[in-house]
């Protein structure tokens, strides 16, 4: 078969240093691959240099899939190319070109020579382009934006984060270094021989900080998952003791700190607020009276110590995250693409939402805007019902959602939990970042959900290839 060229330019309001450096640093592969592209692993060797190997695992139509590149050239600021040494292609080049754009701007050009196999020819071949043309878009858009956010801080930072692992933790990381920060990882056994990780046990209360040195900023991610286990009494127990634990343990570590970090975010969550109806809710409103309202409250004032000490501390009192690398969306994916989609009884509750990239960009925003304290909602500025996230999700999807569960079967399937995650109505507003200066990339729902599962609506992505 012949080979075929794929192309694909962006213009990136930076210099070719600034975005070579990016691509160069570790977290640069973990950011370009698409949310639903399932991506388990990644082990590389040398960076980008020539013979250096990238090994990458992958779910895919969920069937596992192992890629591994090897880089054949290397020009600092100008270019890098590998090859696929396994992989479902026959054969695939992938030159990265970065070339002076304009004053003090550049353009990203990526080109790909590759050749299928016999199973992909045929009827089969412009489903890959279609493939290849979802890939590359989302990485155009995800690098020219994490760039223009990037200049946010003045100087690489350090950066202290609790719940690296998780679904937050996991997108926040690759963010952070592929700008030149220096993560320090919180975990619960040895660490590993040259890797930036302290130990700590929360349960315990013990944590050392002393031999770390400077920190810029800390981030608590910690806390059992609501969702999933009925809420007996042990698990009620284990929910609020994960997080209390874990942030008083940090708090009181922080506050002993001769040279403090200049900025504390706890997580909290939306649930803070309880039955909201269809109030809308900022701030300044009060918890309300669900086992996660206080949940919730309690969990926010085990950061005071930190406060206390002087450090500013932050309350990111957080929505549900969409991505179907997990959380809510994920659970929600399989029924709605095999046409099993259904709206939670009326489905007249609001639901506090916001897209993955715009939790990760604003806990950034936060580190760098000193004016900012005290709880903060990290949502998108348009809550929905969920009748209207159902229907948008079956849009973005192009399946039907005609389907119910009535509130009685909620109840009776999870009881208590039930009720309170998927029949409570909280309408929450960012107030704080908006007033702040914040930017949502992705403020719209079908906006959202088209970008994270690769499914644009009316141009989604082809708005975001010319960065200004």
């Amino acid at each position: 078969m012949p080979e075929i060229i794929y192309s694909k330019q962006s213009r990136v309001n930076d210099s070719t240093e600034a975005l070579f450096s990016w691509h160069e640093r570790p977290g640069a592969l973990e950011r370009l691959t698409p949310p639903w592209m399932g991506l388990k692993s990644v082990c590389t060797t040398r960076g980008i240099k020539p013979g250096s190997r990238v090994k990458v695992k992958l779910s895919l139509l969920g069937l596992p899939v192992t890629m591994e590149a090897e880089h054949m050239a290397y020009a600092p600021s100008s270019m890098f190319k590998d090859r696929l040494v396994r992989s479902p292609f026959a054969e695939w080049t992938h030159t990265h070109t970065f070339t002076p754009h304009g004053n003090n701007g550049s353009t990203l050009w990526d080109r790909v020579a590759y050749k299928l196999p016999p199973y992909l020819r045929g009827p089969m071949k412009p489903f890959v382009a279609r493939q290849i043309e979802r890939m590359f878009s989302y990485r155009h858009s995800i690098t020219c934006e994490d760039i223009h956010r990037h200049r946010d801080a003045p100087a690489p930072l350090t950066v202290l984060l609790s719940g690296a692992g998780g679904v937050v933790g996991s997108a926040l990381v690759p963010f952070l270094t592929t700008g030149g920060h220096r993560v320090i990882r919180l975990v619960r056994r040895p660490p590993r021989e040259g890797r930036d990780e302290v130990f700590w046990d929360p349960a315990r209360g013990t944590l050392d900080l002393t031999r770390v040195g400077p920190i810029d900023a800390v981030i608590n991610l910690n806390g059992s998952p609501i969702f999933g286990k009925r809420w007996t009494r042990k698990q009620k127990a284990t929910i609020i003791q994960s997080r209390v634990d874990s942030t008083r343990t940090l708090a009181r570590a922080l506050a002993g700190l001769a040279h403090p970090p200049k900025v504390f975010i706890s997580a909290s969550a939306t649930g803070f607020y309880g039955e909201g109806g269809s109030r809308v809710l900022t701030e300044d409103a009060p918890p309300g009276d669900l086992f996660i309202s206080k949940v919730c409250s309690q969990w926010e004032a085990a950061a005071a110590p930190a406060r206390d000490a002087g450090i500013r501390t932050v309350l990111a009192r957080i929505g549900v995250a969409l991505t179907p690398r997990g959380g809510g969306l994920a659970e929600l994916l399989p029924f709605f693409m095999l046409g099993l989609g259904a709206k939670v009884a009326k489905g007249d509750q609001y639901m506090s939402w916001i897209a993955m990239d715009d939790l990760v960009y604003g806990l950034y925003h936060i580190i760098n805007t000193p004016s900012i304290h005290g709880p903060v909602n990290l949502v998108s500025p348009n809550p929905v019902t969920n009748h209207t996230f159902t229907r948008a999700l079956s849009q973005v999807l192009s399946t039907r959602a005609g389907l119910m569960l009535p509130a009685g079967a909620i109840r009776f399937l999870w009881g208590a939990m039930g009720e309170e995650v998927l029949l409570a109505s909280t309408r929450a507003v960012p107030e704080k970042m908006l007033d702040s200066g914040f930017r949502f990339g992705h403020p719209d729902l079908v906006d959202s959900l088209g970008f994270t599962l690769g499914r644009p609506v009316m141009g989604v992505f082809e708005k975001d290839d010319i960065h200004v």
